[in-house]
């Protein structure tokens, strides 16, 4: 048996759970449950005339067209169709390691803390050493691009004292938590376990500020 990519590895899970919760619960993404979430993704892999429409909002409505489509299928049989990965034709099967992991690390915990208190405390779920090596590359890189415009100098900190990245301009502010939740941060999900440390009107900035995707 080969290696098993951390984005094999949170599709195979984000899988299970969604097996375990169903088509009907609450996800992270505003208005969407599982059922949503699973079309989009089935979508995403398979349409690959749908992927302007994620980027480019002049084409969103024809991706959320078919979207909403797919998510009218049999829950099963989109379940069966991402647990079975990019299909040949599709644009992310040869860079499924790397266009996919943050993709399927994200969406996974969207399920799992769907209908949590955004403002209450979690308890992140323990990640393999491997998967957390992995999601160094996209907390850095998503850190850069949704952090930037932040009125503050954020630096994203490990649980084991090592500094990510630093990102923006202003007064410093530390963001400290495992490598899974710094990525979950990055892209705007709430709840999150990390701590701030920083200047407080600071600190108020970054935890008040619209940033993700």
């Amino acid at each position: 048996m080969g290696w098993v990519t951390g984005a094999q590895e949170e599709r195979a899970a984000l899988v299970e759970t969604m097996k375990k919760v169903g088509p009907d619960a609450p996800t992270l993404c505003e208005g969407w449950t599982t059922r949503d979430l699973l079309a989009h993704l089935v979508v995403r892999e398979r349409r690959p005339d749908t992927g302007p429409g994620i980027l480019i909002p002049a084409f969103a409505g024809y991706t959320e067209k078919v979207r909403t489509k797919a998510a009218r299928r049999d829950f099963d049989e989109l379940l069966d169709e991402l647990a079975s990965g990019p299909p040949v034709y599709s644009p992310f099967k040869l860079v499924d390691r790397f266009a996919n992991l943050a993709e399927m690390f994200v969406h996974h915990e969207d399920v799992l803390r769907g209908g949590a208190d955004p403002a209450g405390r979690w308890t992140p779920r323990m990640l393999s050493p491997e998967l957390e090596a992995e999601l160094r590359g996209p907390a850095t890189s998503m850190a850069k691009m949704t952090l930037k415009k932040i009125p503050a100098r954020v630096t994203l900190r490990t649980t084991a004292g090592e500094d990510l990245v630093t990102v923006g301009s202003g007064k410093e502010v530390v963001v400290t938590g495992s490598i899974g939740e710094l990525v979950l941060f990055a892209f705007g999900r709430a709840p999150v376990a990390v701590t701030f440390d920083g200047d407080p009107s600071a600190i108020a900035a970054v935890r008040d500020s619209s940033h993700g995707l």
